[in-house]
């Protein structure tokens, strides 16, 4: 039997000793949010978190959540484009190399966010995904973040990735592979934990599979359940020209809940597993909002709508019925028992997405792994929340202490 841990983290960084299945979904208070709308108010309080990383600043946020009109996706994109364009106005006037980079940095983030609610076949979409790139990139060179670009032949199409070296020393840790979810692209991965991967003396590995990014944008490449192809094909193009590293451990953020652990049940290259959060059903999360987006009236809820047609266009399905079929097979239930690494599942006990119960469900199904590692965030501790946005510091201890838990220095020759 595996060897097994379950804490919740709390305010001010206490961790009481607790079941996994404890901590029950709590109502949220609309007191002291941007939004009364949960969409709304989440993609703000997910990319406020990037602060953390100067790939963001709270004025600006609070000076662009303040123009827009509750549960108006136009509204939205407007505001944080006007945004985007001011910041990176700012960053081609700046002389100073680090405010600058950090101007192209938070342009990509407000960028990216005026994207995020555009309908799929909406026009301005391939523009904007175009300017975050570049902006990215740019910010990056500014810096002088060391990176490389890799392009992985997948089917019809390609997948991007983006190796960051780390500092000297870097060889003696396991490497970090990273890859996103329901409505990820690569620009994302650094400010959420590359960067802070880097500080602490790691390599990275971001990459895009299927349904993601460039891949669902530029080559109409969509999910697919069998989540071994995509970081297959992104590995052993890596280890083409990269020397096989020492361990590999693989964290999936959102979806990649699911995506990461599928892998890791088919890849024994991987070493140690993380699900942040928890998904072990995906399926099941998405079926009421897709049932309910049968409604006409959901057309006016934005949450609604835009999963709806965020799930129709990554999965690549003609009809909410096919695509609830379809997103069944979305589930670690029958692989599971494959998983024989180490497993660290991080959820939030106010998830507004996935039920609080899939991370007992997955733990008891994760019958083989060499161990069990849990951490559940609650209300105080400000990361209650789906990818804990309100607590990216705590997200962040709570993997580096299991990293530094499960994987000891490489051993000297």
């Amino acid at each position: 039997m595996p060897e097994k841990s379950a804490l919740i983290v709390r305010a001010g960084g206490s961790a009481d000793a607790a079941p996994a299945a404890r901590g029950a979904l709590q109502a949220v208070s609309p007191r002291g949010r941007f939004f009364a709308n949960p969409t709304f108010h989440f993609e703000t309080l997910r990319n406020a978190g990037y602060i953390l990383s100067n790939c963001a600043d709270l004025g600006e946020i609070l000076e662009t959540v303040k123009v827009i009109s509750e549960g108006d996706a136009q509204s939205w994109y407007a505001a944080w484009e006007a945004t985007a364009d001011r910041v990176f106005a700012l960053a081609q006037r700046t002389r100073d190399s680090l405010s600058k980079g950090g101007a192209y940095m938070r342009a990509t983030t407000y960028q990216r966010m005026a994207e995020f609610l555009l309908p799929p076949d909406d026009s301005r979409r391939l523009e904007s995904f175009e300017k975050i790139g570049s902006h990215f990139f740019t910010g990056l060179d500014t810096l002088g973040v060391r990176y490389e670009r890799i392009t992985i032949p997948y089917g019809a199409g390609k997948l991007r990735a983006v190796y960051f070296p780390g500092p000297q020393g870097a060889e003696a840790k396991p490497l970090l592979m990273y890859g996103g979810g329901f409505d990820s692209i690569l620009e994302e991965y650094y400010p959420n934990f590359a960067e802070a991967a880097l500080k602490r003396g790691y390599s990275v590995l971001t990459y895009e599979g299927p349904g993601q990014g460039e891949a669902l944008r530029k080559y109409g490449l969509t999910y697919t359940p069998e989540w071994e192809k995509p970081v297959r094909a992104v590995l052993d193009e890596f280890l083409r020209t990269h020397a096989k590293p020492w361990k590999i451990a693989l964290i999936g953020m959102s979806l990649g809940g699911y995506f990461a652990p599928r892998a890791a049940a088919f890849d024994e290259r991987i070493d140690g597993v993380v699900a942040y959060d928890t998904m072990y059903d995906f399926g099941a999360v998405l079926t009421p909002v897709l049932s309910a987006a049968k409604n006409p009236l959901a057309a006016n809820n934005i949450s609604v709508s835009w999963a709806c047609r965020n799930a129709l266009w990554t999965m690549g399905t003609k009809d909410i019925d096919e695509t609830i079929t379809v997103c069944a097979a979305y589930t670690l239930a029958a692989v599971a028992h494959r998983i024989r690494q180490d497993v660290l599942i991080l959820a939030g006990t106010e998830d507004h997405f996935v039920p609080i119960h899939q991370t007992a469900d997955f733990e008891k199904a994760l019958v083989h792994a060499r161990s069990v590692t849990t951490r559940i965030f609650d209300g105080p501790s400000g990361g209650a929340g789906h990818c804990q946005p309100g607590d990216l510091t705590g997200y962040h201890a709570a993997v580096f202490d299991w990293l530094l838990d499960k994987f000891t220095a490489r051993p000297t020759d």
